[in-house]
């Protein structure tokens, strides 16, 4: 898929390094090899009103405007993308809060319930919460998972969503269903068995804490995204089943009522994403949404190539984005 942005007169392109130029390289390296200290984080626990919890990371040096930046599936906020992020951020005179969806931040949430691709709510919860520090400029960042719930949040109507001045997400998923089937191709294998062990072994936890209100896998096992979400996800949150969670829950479905500048961010060469995860077609129609995509980059990648040392090239771009003068207004 060639590279552009669409709509806008500008394109921006990823060159990579020679031995990168593969979207599953891209997507393993970092996890592998990048380290960041994060620097002086200060955690703190927002209540919930359904008496849950969420965990928040807050990076502050008085600044007058602020990040609101969402992890991916299975992740948290100390990951080195969302540090490289953070870090790219307050460079550029921004404070930032990386918030742990429930259950994510190394403690078990209270609740039977976990997160999910459209727990839209919760960020909206952190939106509210960080509002009332008064911040000049206040942006909304997500990756992968994370870029999901984050354009749910931005086009849904949800009140909180005024406060918002400009978003970016990176590495989105927001076909649910393409992206599920795509994660059971052959050469996804791996990947498809690393994030369904440790959801599950989030599953069982939940079901010695909560007995049979937490569903018991069948018998058959859990073999793939829709078993998971069949058996776990639909019943837990309210859907009828996976599919019903992913029509609901796809952040396609929300990207002609966003009305915030936005940035998603998807490299073509992605393992994870379908073609209905590169919505050319209504980002045309939205022009306040700026689709790129570069040729490569792989899932949450873009080695290298940023504007300093130490920075990837996804979170220059980014923080390039949100430095717009129409990016910074409400």
């Amino acid at each position: 898929m060639r590279s552009g942005r669409i709509p806008g007169p500008v394109s921006a392109e990823y060159h990579p390094p020679r031995w990168l130029r593969d979207g599953h390289r891209q997507t393993v390296w970092p996890s592998l090899f990048r380290r960041i200290l994060p620097g002086r984080i200060e955690r703190e626990r927002l209540e919930l009103p359904d008496g849950d919890f969420l965990d928040l990371d807050w990076l502050c040096s008085g600044a007058r405007r602020l990040a609101v930046i969402a992890h991916g599936l299975e992740g948290d906020s100390r990951r080195p993308y969302v540090l490289g992020l953070v870090r790219a951020l307050r460079r550029r005179g921004w404070d930032t809060v990386a918030w742990n969806l429930r259950g994510c931040s190394g403690e078990p949430n209270r609740l039977p319930r976990s997160y999910h691709s459209g727990a839209s709510e919760d960020l909206a919860a952190v939106v509210d919460h960080a509002a009332r520090r008064d911040y000049e400029t206040l942006a909304v960042c997500g990756f992968s998972l994370g870029g999901n719930l984050t354009l749910k949040f931005l086009g849904e109507g949800n009140p909180a969503a005024a406060r918002v001045s400009a978003g970016a997400v990176v590495s989105v998923p927001c076909d649910l269903r393409g992206a599920a089937e795509r994660l059971e191709a052959s050469d996804n294998a791996f990947y498809l068995q690393r994030f369904l062990r440790t959801m599950l072994q989030r599953m069982q936890a939940k079901r010695r804490q909560f007995g049979d209100v937490v569903p018991k896998p069948p018998p058959g096992g859990i073999r793939n995204f829709r078993d998971f979400d069949d058996c776990f996800t639909a019943p837990l949150h309210g859907f009828r089943d996976a599919a019903d969670y992913w029509e609901r829950c796809s952040a396609v479905r929300f990207l002609g009522d966003i009305r915030v500048p936005v940035l998603v961010l998807n490299a073509a060469d992605d393992p994870f994403l379908s073609p209905a995860c590169f919505p050319g077609e209504l980002a045309r129609h939205n022009a306040r949404i700026t689709l790129e995509v570069p040729s490569h980059g792989g899932h949450v990648g873009f080695v290298g190539g940023g504007a300093f040392r130490g920075e990837y090239w996804s979170e220059s771009r980014v923080a390039a984005f949100l430095e717009q003068p129409a990016a910074g207004k409400g």
